[in-house]
């Protein structure tokens, strides 16, 4: 299952149903071996926060995605993420646009 699938599926799955998706859609993505747990669920808070645009099959907005990558970029040495977390967190956080 790719984000649009579950974007497109979002408003007819249980709110325990969409959260292990997405879990799973973050947590076992291959192209994201490199982050670790920590930062992981730094990602699940962060798409938590918009979960209820998420299950209505709408994306996050430009402006919203641009503030929370200036806020983790701004707490990255706090937050312990390198260059290479922050990109993939951000390439994660662009699969949600709206």
């Amino acid at each position: 299952m790719d984000i649009k699938d579950l974007l497109k599926d979002a408003q007819n799955l249980t709110d325990y149903d969409f959260e292990q998706k997405l879990n799973r859609l973050i947590l076992d993505n291959y192209q994201y071996r490199n982050l670790g747990q920590k930062n992981k669920k730094i990602v699940l808070d962060l798409l938590k926060k918009y979960r209820s645009y998420l299950r209505r099959g709408m994306g996050i907005s430009y402006s919203a995605r641009q503030n929370e990558m200036y806020k983790l970029y701004r707490n990255r040495l706090k937050l312990d993420l390198s260059e290479e977390d922050l990109k993939d967190i951000k390439e994660i956080m662009e699969m949600f646009k709206d």
